[in-house]
């Protein structure tokens, strides 16, 4: 079975010399002003989520499953890690696990309330558009590792170009980078990058067209650096901003 983007990084100790994303992504400049975060759960796992309020993260919905407790993580001025307080989560109802696992479509959207707002300016949500294109292009950002065999190389924040392929809807998207094509290495999300949000030009501004819900490796082997599953918002915005509102966050 292809493995999902998020797999357990053991305890989130080893965050000194990181990277994120594999295929030699971009290293984002200033990433504390940025409305992208990094969120772990007392099972160990860790993914990456969006501001889409200063006290809101939009994530996927199995960084978040029920029965373990998350913080929002920072790093200090020395890259050790502070963990931040969460006071909510709320999981898509439609989310299934097992259809997710198996790189189906499924409500892979989730909210997380944190205790204190941030000092950034939060994300915007994609409005209604056209149908997704084959080679419709995106901006992917994420914490997570570019050496997909050493989990040091996690936390730094990065991003990539990837483009649509098969065929494109509302409940799934598939990228992949645009030199190799998923047939060997490339840019793609990797292990910590599962939530990270999925960006497009909304007409001279970045908005949320969707987050990170698996990778693979070349080919569709096991992995990353092949295909990047994105679960696009446009089915869950109505519940996104319906919750973000029961949550005391408007957007």
């Amino acid at each position: 079975m292809r493995s999902p983007a998020l797999v357990l990084i053991l305890a989130l100790a080893p965050l000194a010399s990181a990277a994120a994303m594999v295929g030699g992504a971009y290293v984002v400049p200033n990433a504390a002003a940025r409305p992208e975060v990094m969120l772990i759960g007392s099972r160990g796992n860790f993914c990456t989520g969006v501001a889409i309020a200063r006290d809101l993260i939009l994530t996927a919905a199995h960084c978040v499953q029920a029965g373990a407790e998350y913080k929002h993580v920072e790093l200090d001025a020395n890259r050790q890690p502070v963990l931040k307080d969460v006071l909510s989560v709320a999981r898509h109802p439609q989310f299934d696990l097992k259809t997710m696992l198996q790189h189906r479509a499924t409500a892979d959207v989730a909210l997380v309330k944190l205790a204190r707002p941030l000092a950034v300016t939060p994300a915007a949500l994609m409005g209604s558009r056209a149908r997704v294109a084959v080679g419709e292009r995106f901006a992917v950002y994420g914490y997570g590792m570019s050496d997909q065999t050493d989990a040091n190389t996690s936390a730094t924040l990065r991003a990539a170009t990837l483009v649509a392929t098969g065929q494109p809807g509302t409940l799934q998207l598939r990228l992949f980078d645009p030199a190799t094509a998923g047939k060997r290495d490339g840019l793609g999300a990797c292990t910590g990058d599962s939530g990270g949000p999925v960006y497009q030009d909304a007409g001279g501004y970045f908005a949320v067209m969707g987050v990170v819900s698996w990778s693979t490796g070349a080919g569709g082997s096991s992995g990353c650096g092949g295909l990047t599953g994105v679960t696009p918002i446009e089915l869950y915005r109505k519940w996104i901003v319906e919750q973000a509102a029961k949550m005391g966050s408007p957007l």
